[in-house]
């Protein structure tokens, strides 16, 4: 045995194992009190750099489940003010088929059953522009807009409500001026009618004159002439002075409506009254428009073999009507569709936020139960180092006995 007194390797030994136990039991503690067992990259590097990835992702998912919702929370909007406008349309459809019994009807209950149109038309018309969210609008036929629904670039959800300037007002569902008004045929004297109030154009029907034996002809048959005028806003055409392009042909082919067409652009303006092909035995129809100043004023349709409808009959309002049921249910059934995915979407938005978050937590929590066995193993450790490093201390004494003699 030796006595040494300017090394004291056992204090030196206990010494280093005391620091060593220190830093353990100052990183047990320190991961006991944040939770983490990553607090700084030199805990573990490979371990951080993961981690962080995972947390990133988590948390786009958390947002992404917002957005979601957000979805959600606009389709549902949406659609419940198309339950609305569905009620609307259902009760103008029944309204047009009590219109359409003109047998039991006077112009009075016609006027009555009309003016509820009117107001219906204004509401679909209110609930289109007014339906927003966030101040966006739903119904005028504007959104399409894209929902971010995940953590990535280009996750997204497009929603589009109607069409591209198609919206959901009377308009944009084609029962705008909807008119129930049933006015008959006239005879060989010409017909008169009074304009919708809201100064919307009749249409006129030129329809084949009769023959020497008095039977209708087929403009489209050699020969055949047309005859009669059209008077609208103080302007006659004379249907007698128009000269097919051909006799040898009949008024249905392309070169003689070009005349037909020419005369009429020329008297009453362009496009004002329009051919339509659509029939032999309508040679054309289109817009009178109402005198100028006075469009709920009659206007007279005059000549021989000229006959006047309205632009929507009560038959015809109940098939506009139907057609927009079906435009607004089937946007309804979209967005229930687009819903029903939201939904679904969110909940694998949140089983992913569950598995991800659980993987971020193996990597960087803290498993307290392990670290504080570790913390008491390195307590006691410390407690037993400082008491040999005292005893470590005291070896030096001995030489003291020596010096003594």
């Amino acid at each position: 045995m030796s006595l040494r007194i300017n090394q004291n390797i056992d204090a030196l030994n206990s010494y280093r194992n005391l620091s060593v136990t220190q830093g353990q039991m100052s990183k047990s503690l320190e991961k006991l009190s944040s939770g983490y067992r990553i607090n700084r990259a030199a805990d573990d590097a490979a371990g951080l750099a993961i981690s962080e990835g995972l947390r990133s992702q988590v948390g786009g998912l958390k947002v992404a489940v917002r957005n979601t919702q957000d979805g959600v929370s606009v389709v549902q909007t949406a659609e419940g003010a198309l339950t609305e406008t569905h009620s609307i349309l259902q009760r103008m459809r029944d309204l047009s088929v009590q219109a359409a019994n003109d047998g039991g009807l006077n112009d009075d209950a016609k006027g009555n059953i009309q003016s509820e149109l009117t107001q219906l038309n204004s509401e679909l018309d209110r609930i289109a522009s007014t339906t927003k969210f966030n101040g966006t609008s739903l119904l005028d036929g504007s959104f399409n807009k894209a929902f971010q629904v995940g953590a990535d670039s280009g996750q997204t959800i497009s929603v589009a409500i109607g069409s591209a300037g198609k919206g959901m007002d009377a308009g944009g569902l084609g029962v705008a001026g909807v008119d129930v008004t049933k006015v008959a045929a006239n005879g060989s004297t010409g017909a008169r009618t009074t304009e919708p109030a809201d100064g919307t154009a009749a249409v006129v029907t030129v329809t084949a004159g009769p023959d020497a034996t008095g039977a209708t002809q087929d403009y489209s048959a050699v020969g055949a002439s047309l005859n009669g005028s059209i008077t609208s806003a103080g302007k006659t055409l004379d249907l007698g002075t128009l000269k097919k392009a051909d006799d040898t042909k009949g008024w249905d082919d392309s070169t003689n409506e070009a005349v037909i067409q020419s005369a009429l652009d020329n008297t009453f303006g362009t496009n004002k009254i329009t051919v339509d092909t659509s029939s032999k035995d309508a040679v054309f129809t289109g817009s009178v428009p109402p005198k100028a100043g006075a469009a709920s004023t009659p206007e007279e349709i005059a000549g021989a073999n000229v006959s006047f409808s309205q632009l929507s009959g009560a038959s015809g309002a109940i098939d506009k009507i139907d057609a927009a049921i079906k435009t607004v249910s089937t946007t309804r059934a979209n967005l229930g569709a687009l819903q029903n995915r939201f939904e679904h979407t969110v909940n694998n938005l949140n089983v992913a936020v569950e598995n991800l978050s659980a993987s971020e937590s193996r990597i960087r929590d803290t498993d307290m139960a392990s670290e504080m066995m570790n913390f008491t193993r390195s307590q006691i450790l410390s407690q037993a180092g400082t008491a040999m490093l005292a005893q470590a201390n005291q070896a030096p004494q001995g030489v003291l006995s020596l010096l003594r003699g």
